[in-house]
């Protein structure tokens, strides 16, 4: 199987062809950056496409990161990934940022829940707990930091993402400190590829998953009254 992976959802614009039959990824580009998802991502995939030296069609799935993460980011990518299915009639597949974060680390080691907490701002993350192998014993959501350091507490477990540090820092007084703190921002393209490739719903279009409302709202206030 040969996967387009598709990541603009957090502070980078990434994409990644994976072929599944070698376990190899055969192209792929990061870019940090904070702004501009929407002018950057076209050109990089067809950079991407253009290395890989395969054309659209020849791809089996789309792969995109779903959030939580950036409004704007996670609509550019969520649209580019779907505009692609349909040109190339193949399926797309959704993926949450938060496992995209988690699977290097459950790879690497099923034994240690993972905790993965991204900076919602505010003192609140992003988070969802993950066994060792990967079960989800706690369900993406927002929570205040606290919160989030009493459920990393509670089995010892690796916390990764943006707010890494910061939960380690809201650490319970008395419990044994984390098992490791990995203050990555991004996840990358390659696990996110991998995870499309082994994705068992392909059927139903990705949709942004915000687990919020966005900061920026209508001013209600100031509309004109409808004749």
């Amino acid at each position: 199987m040969r996967v387009l992976a598709i990541d603009c959802a957090l502070d980078a614009c990434a994409a990644a062809v994976f072929d599944s039959d070698s376990g190899a990824i055969i192209a792929s580009e990061t870019r940090l950056m904070a702004r501009g998802h929407a002018e950057a991502l076209m050109p990089l995939i067809a950079r991407v496409m253009d290395n890989a030296e395969i054309e659209f069609k020849e791809l089996d799935r789309i792969a995109v990161t779903v959030g939580p993460g950036s409004f704007t980011g996670l609509r550019v990518g969520i649209s580019a990934a779907r505009g692609i299915a349909l040109a190339a009639a193949k399926p797309a597949v959704g993926l949450t940022t938060l496992a995209a974060l988690a699977a290097p680390h459950i790879a690497n080691d099923d034994t240690v829940p993972v905790v993965v907490a991204i900076d919602a701002r505010h003192d609140h993350v992003y988070m969802q707990v993950f066994s060792g192998n990967g079960r989800s014993l706690l369900a993406p959501r927002v929570a205040p930091l606290r919160e989030a350091a009493r459920a990393a507490a509670s089995g010892r477990a690796r916390i990764v993402g943006s707010a890494a540090g910061l939960v380690a820092a809201s650490w319970p007084r008395g419990e044994p400190p984390p098992a490791l703190v990995d203050q990555r921002g991004v996840p990358e393209i390659a696990w996110i590829a991998r995870l499309g490739a082994a994705a068992l719903d392909a059927e139903a279009p990705p949709k942004p998953l915000y687990l919020r409302a966005p900061d920026a709202q209508p001013q209600l206030a100031a509309r004109l009254p409808r004749r």
